[in-house]
This record gives structure tokens, C-alpha cells and sequence, in this order.
């Protein structure tokens, strides 16, 4: 095992026996929503993994270690942190690893763990991607470059929707980067269940799903694969309202010159405050739905393995 790689013991078991076992980010615990109901969702995302039949292994950085698989206790202690945890993407690891600090994964960095650990399945709200205006900011997410070259596949409700759709799935055409459509041939944009743009294909059922992961995996192509898994529709806010709610937030966060780490955490707690709570409400929906899927892959790929 790797010597910066820390394995709880169920997560250990369950690797040596085969299990099937879904990644799970910690920035969606310190800087998705406030505490407690950051605590309170990470624990019912973990429950739902289990409930469908797989072991859920949130991941972070504590004390100088890559840590796969939480306690209640350590998701609290994340919680209570919020934002004085630092995001950790890949550039962080490193820092933060040598100096024995602490950090909340991203999904780049949640995907190298996984990697690390030998798990291929990792369940998110949404991607990072192509920020808006991002012609003139170069501001694109360490998430695509991961996906580009770490043989995980993410469940997600596709990219954040204050991000640049057609951009970020350009990006990932240009890297081979397969997006899949499950029981959609349209790419959902995260509180949406539409975006206007399309899938590379439509998947209907987990087992093809896992066929086509151990296809590409086989043929040691090189890269993760884009589930994308539209939110529930009973939870689904309006595309046209939520596009009004992300141009006001976008321009707050210019007028206070918000830039980097700081944009997509500022953006969702402000589009939280316009909506009155109900982005919050669907974005904690739409993560256990996805928790849910990558469960039931991860089971098949362990059943067909």
C-alpha cells in the first residue's frame, strides 16, 4: 500500500474481498453547504452506498495522509472545520501531505485516491469544468485533466451548472473522455435535468454501464469516464429561472472580485440564498441519487470481475 495512503479496515476488507466499494468527495462536506446539514448529508450519502449494497469510502486529507474511508466522528470533524479546510486538488496534495496538514478532496483529487486504492467508481453532486469566460480567465478545472488521465469513473448530475456547458464538454471530447447518459440522451446540468446539449451515448442499465467501463479499462486506455445522471425530476428546478439565479450570482461574485478556489463555493451559497433553499434541497437529492447509481455499477463490475 502506499505510504501516504491510509485505508480504514472496512475499506481494506472490502478490497481484499472483492466487494463492491463507491469513493465519496469531502469538499462537498466543507464547502458544499453549512453545518450541520454538511454532517447530516455525508452520513445519508454513506447510508444510501450501503443500502444498495456497496461500502462507501469518503475520502480527505488528515494529518499528512490520504485517507480512504471516514468515521462519523472524522465527517464531523470535516464538517465543523467548513471552509478553514482547504480544498485539495491535485496541485495541493503534495503540500499538504508533506507538511501533515489537512484538506477536503475535490474530484480530482477524490479520483487519484480512489485510484491509489484500486476503486474505478466515485459518486459526486457535479464535475468541475470550463468556467464561464473562461476565454479571457483560462479558468478551467483540475477535474477535467483528471478525468483525462485516471481510470475513474465519476457518477455526477453532470458539471456544476455555473459553469460553461458546451465549453467543459468540448474539453472532454478533445481528451477522449467518454460521457454517458444514463436513461438520458441529454446532459443534465446539475439542478436541471436538460442543458440543451447532448450525451456521447445513452446508457440503460447499470450492468452496460459496467461492460463498457471493463471494455475500456481492457484495451488500458488511458482516463476516467462522465456518468451523467440527471437529478430526480420531483426535485429539478427550472432551467430558465436557475439560468436568471446563476447571471445574478456570476455578477456578485464580480463585483467583489471573487476568483479561483473561492467561485464555485461563493456561487452555490449565494444561488442557495436566492432560491431560498431549494438548490441546497436538490443538490442533496441529486448526490444520494447519484451515491445510488455508482452503487449498483459498482456492484456489477464486481459480479462481472
Amino acid at each position: 500500500m502506499h505510504t501516504h495512503l491510509s485505508l480504514a479496515p472496512e475499506i481494506r476488507a472490502a478490497l481484499a474481498e472483492n466487494r463492491a466499494v463507491v469513493a465519496l468527495e469531502s469538499t462537498i462536506i466543507s464547502h458544499g453547504m453549512p453545518f450541520p446539514k454538511n454532517v447530516e448529508t455525508a452520513l445519508r450519502v454513506e447510508q444510501t452506498v450501503r443500502d444498495a449494497g456497496a461500502v462507501p469510502a469518503t475520502c480527505a486529507i488528515l494529518d499528512g495522509k490520504i485517507r480512504v474511508g471516514l468515521s462519523p466522528d472524522e465527517i464531523e470533524r470535516i464538517g465543523r472545520a467548513g471552509t478553514a479546510m482547504p480544498k485539495a486538488s491535485r496541485r495541493d496534495l503534495p503540500y499538504l501531505l508533506s507538511q501533515g496538514l489537512n484538506g477536503a478532496t475535490t474530484v480530482a483529487s477524490t479520483m487519484i485516491a480512489a485510484h491509489l486504492t484500486g476503486i474505478r467508481l466515485f459518486a459526486t453532486g457535479g464535475i468541475g469544468g470550463v468556467h464561464r469566460g473562461a476565454a479571457t480567465s483560462m479558468d478551467i478545472s483540475a477535474d477535467l485533466q483528471e478525468l483525462a488521465q485516471t481510470p475513474v469513473a465519476v457518477v455526477c448530475a453532470g458539471a456544476k451548472s455555473i459553469l460553461d456547458l458546451g465549453l467543459t464538454l468540448e474539453y472532454l471530447e478533445t481528451f477522449g473522455v467518454p460521457v454517458l447518459g444514463y436513461q438520458t440522451d441529454e446532459f443534465p446540468a446539475f439542478f436541471s435535468r436538460r442543458s440543451g446539449f447532448g450525451v456521447d451515448y445513452r446508457m440503460e442499465t447499470p450492468e452496460d454501464i459496467a461492460r463498457l467501463l471493463r471494455v475500456k479499462w481492457e484495451l488500458d486506455m488511458h482516463g476516467g469516464v462522465v456518468i451523467a445522471n440527471p437529478v430526480p425530476a420531483e426535485y429539478e428546478l427550472d432551467a430558465a429561472v436557475m439560468e436568471r439565479v446563476i447571471a445574478e450570482a456570476l455578477a456578485e461574485a464580480e463585483r467583489q472580485h471573487i476568483k479561483g478556489k473561492a467561485i464555485t463555493p461563493f456561487l452555490l451559497a449565494r444561488i442557495e440564498r436566492i432560491t431560498g433553499g431549494q438548490s441546497l434541497a436538490a443538490n442533496i437529492e441529486l448526490v444520494c441519487h447519484n451515491a445510488r447509481l455508482a452503487a449498483e455499477i459498482a456492484l456489477r463490475w464486481t459480479i462481472d470481475g
